[in-house]
């Protein structure tokens, strides 16, 4: 408990002020989500990595991008791309009514869905396949979080997002360099962005490539 309140006081001191953000950070076992050897390390604020060369977000990246999702008016449904671990979306699935998400690795699409599942987790729908297109079928979110990073933001998610003030939070920028992590908000056909940090990402892979 102590390294979690540790990573807390952390958290706060980068500019998470969202209670209920930093609430479920507590609340998530994180090291439940971790390879076993790295449990030791759970709570510490650094990504860490998964199978498939892939990656577990650091907390604060997992925080900010939430909090930022909280800043629509009444959120109730997210779509989230690149379930990886599961971490972020337990984390969603603690602050919001539903969450869909996607992951194009089986490996972790399974694994994901096992852990949440042993958690008790019941208002997340899970598919695998490719994130770029969204889940269309149960449309608009109120926010969309995509966990890896893209040159642009793909047209089938911002198609998606819900036309009175849905957000989306995803890194702009190449694989494997200083990336931007990019709030876009949609009120009917306008986007408006803004840059809320800058980040680095695994890159976001469409299937057709």
């Amino acid at each position: 408990m102590a390294y979690r309140n540790l990573l807390l006081k952390d958290l706060k001191r980068n500019g998470i002020t969202n209670q209920a953000v930093l609430d479920a950070i507590s609340e998530v076992p994180r090291e439940k989500f971790v390879l076993p050897a790295y449990k030791k390390r759970a709570y510490e604020n650094t990504a860490l990595p998964i199978d498939k060369e892939q990656t577990i977000s650091q907390p604060f990246i997992v925080a900010l991008m939430t909090q930022a999702l909280l800043e629509h008016a009444h959120p109730h449904k997210i779509l989230e791309i690149g379930t990886g671990s599961g971490y972020q979306t337990a984390i969603l699935a603690t602050l919001f009514e539903e969450v869909w998400t996607i992951e194009r690795i089986e490996v972790l699409y399974t694994k994901a869905k096992q852990t949440l599942a042993k958690l008790g987790y019941n208002n997340i729908h899970y598919k695998l396949g490719d994130g770029t297109l969204g889940w269309n079928e149960h449309a608009p979110y109120d926010g969309i979080i995509v966990t890896a990073a893209a040159l642009s933001p793909p047209r089938k998610l911002l198609e998606q997002l819900n036309p009175e003030g849905g957000l989306m939070v995803i890194p702009i920028g190449r694989p494997n360099q200083v990336q931007e992590l990019t709030i876009i908000s949609r009120n009917e056909g306008e986007f408006a962005k803004s840059v809320l940090e800058l980040v680095t990402f695994v890159p976001l892979i469409p299937d057709h490539h």
